[in-house]
This record gives structure tokens, C-alpha cells and sequence, in this order.
């Protein structure tokens, strides 16, 4: 009892505890938000808010120029020597505003090309790109913000942020969908990062007199230079990944209809959901212990304390969504997302494959193995894209998680050979 006791006591425990309830309530905005879409929105609805998604996220990503992970550092070693905190600061704050502000200009004066980039010639919503014009300088900040206060130790807080974030976020959904359905949806997605802007200076105020740290003499290029090793593997996957799921889903709705995209979309956001979990715990527990490991046998001792202790216990909750999965649709969408359970298959088993190879893959980011990561991500993405196309061809809807598996076995297969010394 007297170790329950100081385990409980520990900031690790408080810290990790305060995550779960942060990723639990994230789920559960998830899944009010997708009952709302269901209802209000439908299939064809739900085709166009995961096309906005998929290149809001590319967007975010290139407006923060993937520099997330680098400022943490970069903050957290120069903490306590105030004038290179000052000049890390300035350097990356003026960036990232020129970037947004260029970024936002593009997006503003040419909404009608990206209007039918992202949704098709059969919709208007440019006012939706627009809004994204006016709101991307602000989520930049945010996200630098958010940034800072995780490099200066301050977890809790960033725990906290993320938690406003999404509960603000769920009350600006309900609101804009309710009231003007997908046009709210879509609104709701790029208005809803940039409300996190006031969380996030609410707390960086607490700890800087803002305007004042910020000058410009202070801008230094070696900053940005020392980051952009740093960002190269971020951006890869964050902005070519979602675009290529973009393109897929055009591909979707040209072959097989805008319907049967929006089950699709409706399969992605049910996995998201669970994937949460694997996400987290890779990232707080399993990449730092890679990162610390000196040799091969220590490597290989954290890989299959992942594949013995995670692996199955996320299969066998898997299994019992398999078999829930029409109360599971009845339950989170409607009736009229039914033909979904056809998809949960291979959806599942790909799942099971892209997590094997999600331990493996965080030893490209433990090692800082920048060329490997670039290259097998994007073999990934091309095998995945071509694929998809055949099989939803020949196959429907179907097509597109078989080729998601398929893609997802041959990554596997790539890195166990890549990584054989480390595993066996």
C-alpha cells in the first residue's frame, strides 16, 4: 500500500493520469461530433468534411513548418539561459507569422481553385476556404505557443490546453451544426484550432511579457537552420500523407460516388478513435525508452515489450469491436451508415499491421534515421495510392481498406528486414 501510495504521489503519475482523461474526453468529443455529423450531415456530408481535413492538416503542418518537436527542444535546453530563449523565440515567432501570412493571401485571393480542389466543381464553399485564410495565422501562434510552454516543462499545462481546445472545439461544432449543417461542419473544422490561440496565450502570459520579448534585431537564421532537420521528417508525413488520402478520396467519389466516400471517411474516423490510445502510448512511454537505447539488445528488448504486453491486449479489443460493430454503427452514426460494417474487416487487420509496424517505425525518430524515414514513407504513400485506385476499380469501397492492409503488410514487411538486427 505504501508503494500504491508513492507511485500515486509521483508527477509522472499525475502527468500520465491527467493525459489518459485528456485522450478519453478527446475520444468522446470525437464520437458526439460524428453522431452529429450523422444526423445532420449524412454519407455525402461526412465525403466532404474528410476532404477539408485531410488538406487542413497538410495546411496546418507547411503554416508551422513542422517545427513542433524542435522548438520543445530547443526551448527546454535554452530555458535558463534568457538571451538565446529570446532569440530562439523571436527568430521562430517571425517565422511562422510570415509563412502563415503568405499561406493565408494564397488561400483567400484564389478560393475558387482551391474550392474545387478540395470539394469538386459541384460545390461552392469558397467562404469556407476564406474562413481557413483568416484563421491559419492564428492557429500558427497557437500551436508555437503550445510548443513553448511544453519546452519549458509545463505538461500540465499543455494537458490542459489540449483539453479547452477540444471542449471548445465540441461547442463550436454542435453550434455550426446544428445551424447550417455541412456548411457548419466544414466551417467548424477551421474555425475551431484557431480558437485555441486565446487558451494558449492565456497560459504563455503567464510566464512571458510577450510583446516585449518578441524583437526583431534578435532574429537569427541559424535558428531556423539547427530546426529544419527536425521538421523534414514532420512535414513528409503531414503533408504528403493527408493529401494523398485527399486524392484517394476524389478517386472515391469519381468511381464509386460521394456515398460510399463518406463510408469510407466514416471507417477512418471510427479507427482514429482507438488508434488514439496505441498513439499515445508509443509517444509517452516506447519512443523515449528507443531513444535511450544504446545497442541492439536493448532496442530489441523495448520492441517485444511492446509486441507481448500491447499487441495483444489491442487485438483481442479489437475482436470484440469486430463483433459489435452494427450496435457500434446503430450507436455513434444511423441506420443509413449500416453498409459500414462491410469495411470493418480489413479495416481491423490493417490496423493490426500498421501498429506491429508503429514500434518499429519510432526508432526512425529515436535515431533521428531522417533518409530512411523519408524514403519508406513515401513508398508507403505510392503503394497505397496505386493500389487503392486498382482495387476500388475492380472492388468498390472494399478496395480502398484491402489496399490500406496491403500497404500496411508490405510496410511491415520492409521494416522487419530493415530493422532484423535489432528485432531477432
Amino acid at each position: 500500500m505504501e508503494l500504491i501510495k508513492k507511485i500515486i504521489q509521483t508527477n509522472l503519475f499525475k502527468i500520465t493520469s491527467l493525459n489518459s482523461v485528456s485522450v478519453l474526453i478527446k475520444i468522446g468529443i470525437g464520437l458526439v461530433t460524428s453522431k452529429l455529423l450523422a444526423v445532420f450531415v449524412g454519407p455525402s456530408g461526412m465525403a466532404l468534411v474528410g476532404n477539408l481535413r485531410n488538406f487542413s492538416t497538410s495546411l496546418e503542418s507547411i503554416s508551422t513548418l513542422g517545427f513542433q518537436n524542435g522548438i520543445v527542444k530547443y526551448i527546454a535546453e535554452s530555458k535558463d539561459d534568457k538571451q538565446q530563449l529570446q532569440k530562439t523565440i523571436s527568430t521562430v515567432f517571425i517565422s511562422l507569422l510570415v509563412v502563415a501570412f503568405f499561406l493565408s493571401g494564397m488561400l483567400y485571393f484564389f478560393a475558387a481553385f482551391w474550392n474545387q480542389q478540395i470539394f469538386g466543381a459541384h460545390f461552392e464553399y469558397e467562404i469556407v476556404i476564406k474562413a481557413m485564410a483568416l484563421a491559419l495565422p492564428w492557429f500558427a501562434i497557437a500551436v508555437f505557443f503550445l510548443s513553448v510552454i511544453n519546452g519549458l516543462g509545463k505538461f500540465a499545462a499543455v494537458i490542459w490546453i489540449n483539453i479547452l481546445g477540444n471542449c471548445i472545439g465540441l461547442i463550436v461544432s454542435i453550434s455550426m451544426i446544428v445551424q447550417y449543417k455541412t456548411l457548419g461542419a466544414l466551417l467548424s473544422i477551421v474555425i475551431s484550432p484557431a480558437l485555441l490561440f486565446f487558451v494558449t496565450y492565456y497560459f504563455i502570459a503567464r510566464e512571458f511579457h510577450f510583446s516585449k520579448l518578441i524583437q526583431y534585431k534578435l532574429y537569427d537564421f541559424q535558428v531556423i537552420i539547427n530546426l529544419s532537420s527536425y521538421s523534414l521528417m514532420a512535414l513528409v508525413s503531414s503533408v504528403f500523407g493527408p493529401l494523398v488520402y485527399l486524392a484517394i478520396r476524389k478517386n472515391v467519389i469519381f468511381v464509386v460516388g460521394i456515398e460510399q466516400a463518406g463510408f469510407w471517411e466514416t471507417m477512418t474516423r471510427i479507427s482514429t478513435y482507438y488508434m488514439l490510445f496505441i498513439s499515445t502510448i508509443l509517444t509517452v512511454y516506447f519512443l523515449p525508452k528507443l531513444a535511450l537505447a544504446k545497442d541492439n539488445l536493448e532496442t530489441k528488448k523495448v520492441f517485444w515489450s511492446f509486441y507481448k504486453n500491447i499487441l495483444p491486449l489491442f487485438i483481442i479489443g479489437l475482436i470484440l469491436i469486430y463483433f459489435s460493430r452494427t450496435i457500434l454503427i446503430k450507436l455513434l452514426f444511423t441506420k443509413e451508415f449500416l453498409p459500414v460494417t462491410s469495411l470493418f474487416f480489413w479495416q481491423l487487420f490493417g490496423d493490426v499491421l500498421k501498429v506491429a509496424s508503429l514500434i518499429l517505425g519510432c526508432q526512425f525518430y529515436a535515431k533521428k534515421m531522417t533518409v530512411a524515414f523519408i524514403f519508406s514513407e513515401l513508398t508507403s504513400l505510392g503503394v497505397l495510392y496505386f493500389s487503392s485506385i486498382f482495387l476500388i476499380e475492380y472492388l468498390g469501397i472494399r478496395g480502398i481498406v484491402m489496399a490500406q492492409a496491403l500497404d500496411n503488410f508490405i510496410y511491415l514487411l520492409v521494416l522487419v528486414l530493415y530493422f532484423r538486427k535489432s528485432l531477432f
